[in-house]
């Protein structure tokens, strides 16, 4: 099954997110987050970010969901850092941080492949909330 690792500057960001999924989702994901810094300051850490890669990592693939532009980068340095066969199975979601990683949770729930749970994520950034 998909993981997913979502990366904020936020610790609390992060938390409140993944609460709100796994209320939907149960236990049937590995979601982790990989936020703020050693020190407890805004931020982003790539050692974090690569340590809960591997830890969601299961073999079909994880996704990172990050929020802001140097989430972005750290992820990158995160993912180059891999072994090349886990490295093979990890990409990044250009999506919205809550609505993305909601809708990526659930169709990674259905055991959709990463792509599946990739587009899923994506697909959120023209969603419309009031019609």
């Amino acid at each position: 099954m998909v993981g997913i690792v979502l990366v904020s500057h936020s610790k609390k960001l992060a938390q409140g997110a993944k609460e709100l999924i796994e209320q939907v989702v149960r236990e049937k994901i590995k979601i982790e987050e990989a936020a703020g810094t050693s020190d407890g300051r805004l931020g982003t850490d790539a050692f974090l970010i690569e340590e809960k890669i591997i830890e969601v990592f299961d073999g079909d693939g994880v996704l990172v969901i990050p929020d802001l532009g140097s989430a972005v980068m750290s992820t990158e340095m995160a993912i180059e850092d891999l072994r090349e066969d886990v490295r093979k199975k990890v990409c990044m979601a250009d999506a919205p941080f809550v609505e993305g990683a909601m809708s990526a949770a659930m169709e990674a729930s259905f055991g959709k492949s990463l792509e599946e749970v990739k587009k899923a994520a994506e697909d959120t950034r023209g969603m419309k909330k009031i019609m």
